[in-house]
């Protein structure tokens, strides 16, 4: 294996149930009723699924979302924006919480 993450185990994601069948199948049927198309597409809907993958730092999540926007037409332009909102989003946050260290700092400094 090259790497931590062996992509093969991706193929495996439906036997999660194994060891808790009844909550792997409320598991299974929330998840797939979220993807459904609703007030969002399911195009939009994969669209988030890739973002919140980058953020997440999920590599099974990213491959199988890469596939599923390519699927549903997604282009390598759109996926990348989709990316980059969710990275702007994610740095936002972090940054967002210097004002926590900044009060902090100047609690001390006084």
């Amino acid at each position: 294996m090259d790497t931590y993450y062996n992509p093969e185990d991706l193929k495996k994601f439906g036997k999660i149930s194994e060891f808790q069948p009844e909550l792997g199948k409320k598991f299974f049927d929330y998840y797939g009723s979220v993807f459904q198309e609703g007030a969002l597409t399911t195009r939009e809907k994969s669209l988030i699924a890739l973002a919140v993958s980058h953020t997440v730092q999920c590599p099974y999540c990213i491959d199988a979302y890469t596939e599923d926007a390519m699927e549903k037409g997604c282009d390598s332009e759109e996926m990348m924006e989709a990316v980059h909102v969710a990275a702007a989003i994610k740095s936002g946050a972090a940054l967002v919480h210097s004002v926590q260290m900044m009060n902090k700092y100047k609690d001390l400094s006084m």
